[in-house]
């Protein structure tokens, strides 16, 4: 990160409260996995599963994002951040909403919490779309990447909507179709829409900046944005007017094709790094593109099949593969350079970034996540709730590991205040 210009950067007290809460519910997340045990090996329509997919998706993967946007996005679009007191409302609305809408999904309260809960995240969406509208400015010179991170925001602006819908729905019905189909939209937005378009934008910025390569080729970039969003809204647009599924394999495969355009983009980048030797981080971004494409080749089994395993194997690769293996990696990238460009600021006598962190506790996080993952997957795949219960433990260490190295990087900032001071 040492090579991007980071005067445009917000002050830390932006970001670094979504960094630390987004840890501290990855911890939650691996709790509440450890207590479901045999929610996982059943039908992925049951409370426990609710609460655990929004403590992933919004508690740890959005929370996080949404700190790593409001630092990437003025650097990476050469603007300030248009509103810090917005990207502030965001972090608070966004903290409520999950206050109020996990304990309601958890015992399956439809009501008011569940309402209330919806409404604050969806408020919270709308500030984070704000802000990444107005301070975007997409143009010939730097728009590609510009253009997936304001598309993932509308998507996710979309998959919040779909979300609320569904809560409404289940205390006073009003929808026309199943509940379980518009889940699916709701789902897919998120999933094609939010992640995977944000992930798309940012790492075709960072992942060549990163590896230090050079000349890597973008022709295949705008095929990649036009693919993604058109599988997506096409599955989206003929399953509500037709309510049909035969056509979701060529949806998905059109998707696919806009995810391969875009991973030649990385592969090229890495085939040509000059920084042979990659690092922890790195590994653990890279290995995210294994879990999605693994998720990809997954669908045609799980549109396929009856037997529940293979959706929960399909969610578990990319929430669980993609999504937390990125976050785990990218935070080592991200979080150590920001609190390390704030005590450069400060003090005279500065170490570097990945000075910051263990690279020990980093190197046993690597192991463990790598294991818990796969024990994971297996115990999905034999139905075996002892293998589960043995992946889940090995979640709990992880998230306490990744915690207690998050907090290291931070208090680095709070033991700089006191040696100012003295």
């Amino acid at each position: 990160m040492s090579e991007i210009n980071v005067s445009k950067a917000p002050p830390l007290r932006v970001v670094v409260p979504f960094y630390a809460t987004g840890a501290l519910f990855f911890l939650v997340l691996a709790v509440l996995m450890f207590l479901s045990a045999n929610d996982l090996t059943g039908h992925y329509f049951s409370p426990h599963l609710l609460a655990i997919v929004h403590t992933a998706v919004l508690g740890w993967g959005t929370m996080v994002i949404f700190g790593a946007a409001y630092e990437l996005l003025p650097v990476l679009c050469e603007n300030n951040l248009y509103s810090n007191r917005l990207a502030g409302c965001s972090y608070v609305l966004l903290l409520i909403g999950l206050a109020l809408l996990i304990p309601a999904f958890w015992s399956f309260s439809a009501g008011t919490g569940m309402i209330a809960g919806g409404s604050f995240v969806l408020a919270a969406t709308l500030c984070y779309v704000l802000n990444v509208l107005f301070t975007s400015t997409i143009d010939d010179s730097h728009g590609l990447h510009q253009k997936f991170l304001v598309t993932s925001a509308l998507w996710l602006l979309v998959t919040v909507t779909l979300g609320l819908c569904l809560a409404i729905n289940l205390r006073y019905p009003f929808m026309t179709r199943n509940h379980l189909d518009i889940m699916k939209f709701h789902a897919h937005a998120g999933i094609g829409g939010w992640f995977l378009q944000l992930i798309t934008g940012v790492s075709i910025k960072l992942v060549p900046m990163f590896l230090v390569a050079k000349n890597a080729k973008t022709t295949w970039l705008n095929a990649a944005w036009i693919l993604q969003n058109a599988g997506l809204a096409l599955f989206l647009l003929d399953g509500h007017l037709t309510g049909s599924a035969d056509r979701d394999l060529l949806y998905a495969g059109i998707t696919a094709l806009g995810i391969a355009a875009w991973l030649w983009y990385i592969n090229d980048a890495r085939h040509n790094r000059l920084r042979k030797r990659i690092d922890i981080p790195m590994k653990l971004t890279l290995s995210s593109f294994v879990f999605i494409v693994a998720a990809i080749l997954l669908i045609p089994v799980a549109q396929s099949s009856v037997q529940p395993k293979w959706v929960l194997m399909y969610g578990t690769l990319l929430f669980l593969g993609c999504l937390t293996s990125l976050i785990l990696g990218q935070t080592f990238k991200t979080l150590p350079f920001i609190v390390w460009n704030e005590i450069s600021r400060r003090s005279r006598v500065i170490s570097l970034p990945r000075d910051l962190y263990s690279e020990t506790l980093l190197r046993c996080q690597q192991y463990l996540y790598y294991a818990a993952v796969a024990s994971l997957l297996a115990g999905m795949l034999l139905a075996s709730t002892t293998t589960v219960s043995i992946a889940l433990v090995l979640w709990v260490l992880l998230a306490l590991i990744y915690v207690a190295n998050v907090f290291k990087i931070l208090f680095h900032l709070t033991n700089t205040r006191h040696a100012n001071d003295a």
